[in-house]
This record gives C-alpha cells, structure tokens and sequence, in this order.
C-alpha cells in the first residue's frame, strides 16, 4: 500500500492489499479520478479519514444482458408512476445518496469535498445521475461516473419509496449502450438485478477493450 502525494501516480493495482486497498492520500481533482477510474480505482473514505483508493479483487460488476428483473418489478416499470431523466439534478442526487442511512455505516462516504469533486466531473462531462420522480419531486436516483469507454461506475444510489431507485437503475440500463456495469462491491441488492463477481484481471480487460 502507498502513500501519495499530490503529484504521484497510482502504483500498480496488483499491489493492493487482500481487502483492496492500494493507496492513501493525493486529492481528488479531475484529473486524479479520471485516471483512477480508468486503471479500476475508485475513492471510499469516511469523514475525517484520508483519502482511501480501492481496486477490490474479485470485483463486483453486471452485464447489462444478464439483467434480472423480476415479475414484481416488470409490473412497477409497466405502471409508469415514475418519470426518468438523466443528469437533470446531479446535485441533488448526489447530496441525498449521501443522506441515506446506510446499514452497518456510522455516517457517510460521501463527503463534502467528494460532492465538491463529482460535481466538477459531471460539469466536465464523466458523471452522470439518473432521477426519479413522482409528481415531480425527487423520491429516487443514482450517479456514477462514465469515462465515455462502454463502461459505467455506479457510485451511489438513493429511494425514498420502495423500488424507486431499482427503477431508475433498471430504465438506465435498458436505454443505454453500456457493455458493463462497475458494481464495485457485493450488494445483495444488486445480486439481485444479476450483478456478479469477476476477477479485477478480467474487469481491466473489459476497460481496456472499451477504450
């Protein structure tokens, strides 16, 4: 594991430790995340920590055509009582994934100065959100970030009412082009729209082939 300074690269992914931790320190300036999400690293930190990069082996990912959606859901998607859009409010998706209280995390990951750096990513073109809404108010959503290589990272998602956010993920990856999802870390709520683990030297081949 490294420790950077500001001007230092990345070391090679397979120096990572057992739980995928590669370095700590930098910064988080556009340019930093855009090279880390196209070598497979990505920042997960608390407040109060350094900044933590990751690039987990194996590495939790879906392929768009082996989404599953369930009886139960194909019913919410035909009802339509959700509108979507995309990149309509990155602010305040971003803001409330990093209100969501989440099992097993005393607060959130998304801090202030991680809000302040995705924001500047997406005006830059490399993130996106997707809304959800209801009689127009925000009631779900998810961002991530997309280097324009085939490959999507999720980030975050939130729902403030059952299923919002899976209809938003669902629509998502239905209307686009995308030849993998970078899930990052096991969910079992994302084992359940058919994400899988893959090996980090078959993720990196999947980013290398999208360039």
């Amino acid at each position: 594991m490294m420790y950077l300074n500001k001007n230092m690269p990345f070391p090679d992914v397979t120096e990572s430790t057992e739980e995928g931790l590669l370095a700590v320190g930098g910064d988080l300036s556009v340019n930093r995340l855009i090279e880390a999400y196209s070598k497979g690293i990505f920042p997960w930190f608390s407040q109060g920590e350094p900044i933590l990069w990751w690039s987990p082996d194996p590495r939790f990912v879906l392929f768009p055509e082996k989404l599953k959606v369930s009886k139960s859901m194909r019913q919410v998607l035909r009802n339509k009582n959700y509108t979507i859009t995309i990149n309509k409010d990155f602010m305040s998706v971003i803001k409330e994934c990093s209100l969501i209280q989440r099992d097993g995390q005393p607060g959130t990951w998304i801090t202030d100065d991680m809000i302040e750096a995705y924001v500047q990513l997406h005006k830059m073109g490399y993130a996106k959100s997707v809304e959800v809404w209801k009689n127009d108010q925000l009631v779900g959503g998810l961002y991530g970030v997309d280097l324009n290589n085939g490959v999507f990272c999720g980030e975050s998602m939130f729902a403030k009412e059952s299923n919002a956010s899976k209809v938003g993920f669902i629509t998502f990856i239905q209307n686009t082009n995308y030849k993998l999802i970078d899930c990052q870390v096991y969910t079992q709520h994302l084992e359940s729209l058919g994400a899988e683990d893959i090996s980090r030297e078959e993720f990196l081949q999947h980013l290398k082939s999208s360039i």
